[in-house]
């Protein structure tokens, strides 16, 4: 099976900035820290988020591509716009400013915010589906594009709503890769409550729109210790000895959260926690000191790492921070 997975390049934060690019931190070289209190091989950047700060205001959910004018391409939810923005970078670590790509629509009846989205790229045309939420509900809709910064609705409902009992209120976080080979699109989601949901379940479709759910489903639901209230959203990439790998949010209690990953042998079941979970975590006196949340997450052979992008927080406000694993091996 093939997928829309590119692995892209690592540059060196040393890089220089653009007048278009802000960060909020040094271009220097940075410090990096242990994303840990147990030693796993995840160093986070040290030296504060990297998009998002009191102007800004939250920025959460992201989803980094290589397919745009920039190395590094960044959807993101912009919590102040109740929408989708855009923000680019060379080295990951310089973002210019964000450029709103999808708008909340409270005409739609269901899309009063908008947030945590996923864009694919795929002959041609830029494919995102997104949560839209109303009345204590999330939904998931889907727009395209074809330069990935004007997205116009596909339909003006939703393509996927809660119908079974396991998913609650709400069907939200999105994550889609195409199978090229069966021709269809793999979604994995997050389900169960609108503040924050519950566990994953997993959808294909032939065309985006209409989507058949698995028998399975919840395919992946909360653990002990670190994830033992709840699970939340997900990244799911493609290994190269064919083993799926997934990043997700973990839970100790609704307002604490972690980053872990799994493996499954064919993405739906079987999943196999990594032993060095949680991958990242809380870290006293930095931005993310009470949550770390959503891992966007990029494979970089060619420099033998991992990178991983997160929103998290300290108080009320959510910013954007980086992390990276020297080596590819993880289990």
């Amino acid at each position: 099976m093939k997928y829309c997975i590119p692995i892209v390049l690592l540059v060196c934060v040393a890089c220089s900035t653009s007048p278009k690019q802000k960060t909020g931190v040094g271009t220097s070289d940075a410090a990096f820290i242990p994303a840990a209190t147990h030693e796993n091989g995840w160093l986070k950047r040290g030296e504060g988020p990297v998009l998002g700060g009191p102007e800004m205001g939250t920025c959460f959910d992201v989803n980094v591509i290589p397919d745009g004018s920039a190395k590094y391409n960044m959807y993101f939810s912009w919590r102040p716009k109740k929408a989708i923005a855009l923000s680019r970078s060379e080295d990951g670590v310089s973002w210019t400013d964000p450029k709103i790509v999808l708008e909340y629509d409270e005409s739609s009846g269901w899309e009063d915010d908008l947030n945590r989205s996923c864009t694919l790229f795929l002959n041609g045309v830029y494919h995102m589906w997104y949560t839209g939420q109303a009345r204590g509900y999330s939904k998931i809709g889907y727009a395209v594009s074809t330069d990935g910064e004007h997205f116009e609705r596909v339909t003006t409902d939703p393509v996927m709503v809660p119908e079974f009992n396991y998913e609650g209120y709400s069907v939200m976080n999105p994550y889609v890769l195409y199978d090229e080979d069966r021709g269809v699109f793999r979604m994995w989601y997050a389900c169960g409550e609108t503040y924050e949901p519950n566990m994953i379940s997993y959808a294909e479709s032939e065309d985006g729109l209409r989507w058949k759910r698995s028998p399975l489903n919840p395919i992946f639901v909360r653990g002990g210790d670190w994830e033992q209230d709840r699970i939340g959203g997900c990244e799911v990439h493609r290994l190269p000895d064919g083993r799926f790998i997934m990043f997700y949010i973990g839970y100790s209690d609704i307002h604490t959260a972690r980053i872990g990953a799994a493996i499954s042998p064919d993405g739906i079941r079987q999943w196999e926690r990594l032993d060095s979970n949680p991958l990242i975590e809380p870290t006293a006196g930095y931005f993310d000191a009470l949550a770390c949340y959503k891992p966007s997450v990029y494979r970089d052979e060619e420099n033998d790492r991992w990178q991983l992008w997160y929103n998290g927080r300290n108080e009320g406000a959510e910013y954007i921070g980086y992390a990276v694993h020297e080596g590819l091996k993880l289990d």
